[in-house]
């Protein structure tokens, strides 16, 4: 609705009947009657102010920040700098300008911050998970086409979950209360699927002991979803246009015509304009089903989601019966520099997989597959104080025992006792493994010339461990 606020009665009256001409709907109010409740009693309100005896346009304008304004009359050009005035018109009205400035107020409401249609409708959706613009203009379209019952035609890569946008479609339209019916066209062999579609008499084919309902007679007042449309053979398009024209079909074996109450929504991975050319696919069957086109975006185009995706997938796959997992901010920067061939189905394949290995656990780049990882992290090698590495030491010495230990391999002091061996006065324990720990680094360092990642391949030990170890010795090649 237009409301037009204005004291010069002819401009105004003239104004409503070119508007009303026009297709808008537009209402005079005088301006006693104007006020902020009345702007509320319509839905997308515009409002067009003109002459005012109390030339308090501003206090108006500013009364009412989520409402846009336009101004009649150039004498009303110095308010053009508040946020909510759209624009100005005047005599002779331009319908062009004025079409124009009714198109932005239009957007001005549909934008406001915290109301676009798209925060109103979000809550709405089931599954259509995601923040990024890609991800609005998807469940914007689908609110839009929802309302109506034209076919539409799902279009994206595999695995972008075209079979969730069907199911919202179907969900926020007035047949939501009747059945959602997919069919996969590709899985289905070719001389099946017409019996598959439209059901079958009994009798009417070898096999067919009993009559059964097809598809889209179990789908009556819902939704029919086929997908990959581009997989169905050429003599099925011609049936399936057939049915989409006269919105009636026949059961195979059948004479009776059923009434098609239902509302086809299609999806393919494919180039259904290529596959025309090639003679593979019908074009007026592309024609019919491409009403109204929705192009899914690939996981790439929306790697920002990849948080909120992880988020409801971690929830499906505890409300599975498995355990929780939890990724780490690098694991997760790391994920949105993988181009996800696979989609979202690679990245549900991803979080089941992690949450079997990694139960109750926290997920960081090193824990992902290699080719999950693009971020250089270096696995953590933790330190442990010198009294548990003593212990652990100890504990593997006696375990293995001293018979390894030949005289001949080791430089011993005269005044020191064989290491393996224990004197019958006894030893320092500390000092003894000290010695043996410095004993075998040396040996080892002496046998690949001092190249301390081979040595600490030797000794089984990291080789930021061997580096400490030789600092504390200090057992430098000098």
């Amino acid at each position: 609705m237009i409301l037009i606020i204005d004291n010069n009665n002819n401009r105004a009256s003239g104004l409503a009947a070119a508007l009303s001409f026009c297709g808008q709907p537009a209402r005079v109010v005088v301006e006693s009657e104007f006020s902020p409740e009345l702007v509320k009693k319509y839905q997308e309100c515009k409002v067009v102010l003109g002459a005012l005896e109390g030339l308090d346009h501003e206090r108006h304008i500013k009364s009412l920040p989520a409402q846009p304004f336009i101004l009649v009359g150039e004498t009303l050009r110095p308010l053009l700098s508040l946020a909510n005035v759209i624009g100005l018109i005047s005599e002779p009205f331009s319908h062009d300008v004025t079409m124009q400035l009714l198109h932005d107020c239009q957007q001005y409401l549909s934008l406001l911050p915290g109301q676009t249609n798209q925060g109103r409708d979000a809550k709405s959706f089931d599954g259509l998970v995601g923040d990024t613009e890609a991800v609005k203009d998807v469940r914007f379209l689908i609110s839009q086409v929802a309302k109506t019952d034209a076919n539409v035609l799902i279009l994206g890569e595999s695995g972008t979950g075209k079979e969730v946008v069907a199911r919202n479609v179907h969900l926020l339209s007035n047949r939501s209360s009747g059945p959602f019916v997919p069919v996969n066209c590709g899985a289905i062999p070719g001389e099946l699927l017409e019996s598959e579609l439209f059901g079958h008499e009994k009798g009417a084919f070898t096999g067919a002991i009993s009559a059964r309902k097809g598809r889209f007679e179990l789908a009556q007042n819902g939704t029919l979803f086929l997908d990959e449309i581009g997989d169905m053979p050429l003599q099925m398009q011609v049936k399936l246009l057939r049915v989409l024209q006269e919105r009636s079909y026949e059961r195979v074996g059948g004479t009776k015509p059923i009434q098609a109450n239902v509302r086809v929504i299609a999806a393919t991975h494919r180039n259904l304009e290529h596959m025309i050319e090639e003679g593979k696919f019908r074009e007026d069957l592309f024609y019919r089903l491409n009403v109204f086109p929705i192009e899914n975006p690939s996981l790439s185009q929306r790697v920002d989601d990849i948080p909120l995706l992880l988020k409801e997938l971690l929830r499906r796959v505890t409300e599975q019966g498995n355990k929780a997992v939890k990724f780490t901010d690098r694991a997760i920067e790391s994920l949105k520099s993988h181009a996800w061939p696979g989609n979202i189905r690679e990245l549900a394949n991803l979080v089941e997989r992690m949450a079997i290995m990694f139960p109750d656990k926290l997920v960081d780049v090193t824990d992902l597959p290699s080719k999950y990882r693009y971020i250089e992290v270096e696995a953590f090698e933790p330190e442990y104080p010198e009294e548990l590495m003593e212990k652990d030491a100890f504990n593997e010495l006696f375990s293995e025992g001293f018979s390894d230990f030949e005289e001949e391999d080791v430089d011993v002091a005269p005044d020191q006792p064989m290491l393996g061996l224990l004197p019958d006065e006894g030893i320092e324990l500390k000092d003894y493994l000290a010695e043996l720990e410095i004993s075998l680094i040396t040996q080892a360092l002496e046998r690949y010339d001092y190249v301390v990642a081979r040595a600490a391949e030797i000794l089984g030990v990291r080789r930021t461990t061997l580096v400490e170890k030789m600092k504390k010795y200090n057992l430098n090649r000098d």
